[in-house]
């Protein structure tokens, strides 16, 4: 009988899995919202993206090993490598996001902070809801950037459905189950692995303070503190 010894790692920290959960709802919520024309409550949820997206451009760089662009987005080499073997170009299981998912992550992030970013300069038809740095950009720019908002949610749903594919795939053709390491934020492997490198909590503050200077400056319309209306002159 064969003894087979596997490693159980934590793979995914608590911001990493947060991060992906409050996503999912916050994009449904986003579409709802629309759907029922609740543009008060689409432009607050709105925000909660931009925080989201904002931390975890920030976490990217700041975060646990498994966190870091660094530590998985790869050039083509190692994704030929990966293809080939289904594992790194040094011949070790890939512990974290593959040279291949990676891409799916960067096209997702990027995706929504491009669609967030839209619709800060958006509006509605009779200009009633409009996003916080509206009042930077002309009304034809506004209305283009509106309608790129809208085509956005689309190319949306269509990453979302490749990456549904993808677990789908991964869970029938190689036995892999994903869902579970972004619930528990642990995975077992079937060899030594290495355990990732955390971070600490210092870094998880301030990425969360960054966070919240750049959803302030874009909620105070371009601005790091609440500016005053203008003073209309009503005289006759």
């Amino acid at each position: 009988m064969t003894d087979t010894k596997t490693t159980t790692i934590r793979l995914w920290d608590l911001p990493i899995r947060l991060f992906h959960w409050a996503t999912v709802f916050l994009v449904a919520g986003l579409w709802a919202s629309h759907e029922f024309d609740k543009m008060d409550v689409h432009i607050k949820l709105g925000m909660a993206l931009l925080f989201l997206v904002s931390f975890r451009i920030f976490w990217g760089v700041l975060g646990s090993e498994t966190a870091r662009f660094a530590s998985f987005v790869k050039g083509p080499a190692a994704i030929r490598a990966y293809l080939r073997s289904g594992r790194g170009a040094d011949g070790v299981p890939v512990v974290g996001h593959n040279p291949l998912g990676a891409l799916s992550v960067i096209g997702l992030i990027g995706l929504l902070a491009v669609q967030v970013g839209l619709g800060l300069f958006a509006t509605d038809t009779d200009a009633t809801y409009y996003g916080p740095l509206n009042a930077l950009v002309s009304f034809e720019t506004a209305d283009t950037l509106t309608e790129l908002h809208e085509v956005g949610f689309n190319l949306i749903v269509l990453l979302v459905v490749v990456h549904l594919g993808a677990i789908v795939f991964y869970a029938v053709k190689k036995k892999e189950r994903l869902v579970p390491a972004m619930v528990t934020g642990k995975k077992t492997y079937d060899e030594p692995v290495r355990q990732p490198k955390g971070a600490p909590w210092w870094r998880l503050l301030l990425a969360l303070a960054l966070a919240f200077v750049v959803c302030d400056w874009v909620w105070n319309g371009g601005h790091f503190m609440p500016q005053p209306k203008p003073a209309y002159d009503i005289s006759y």
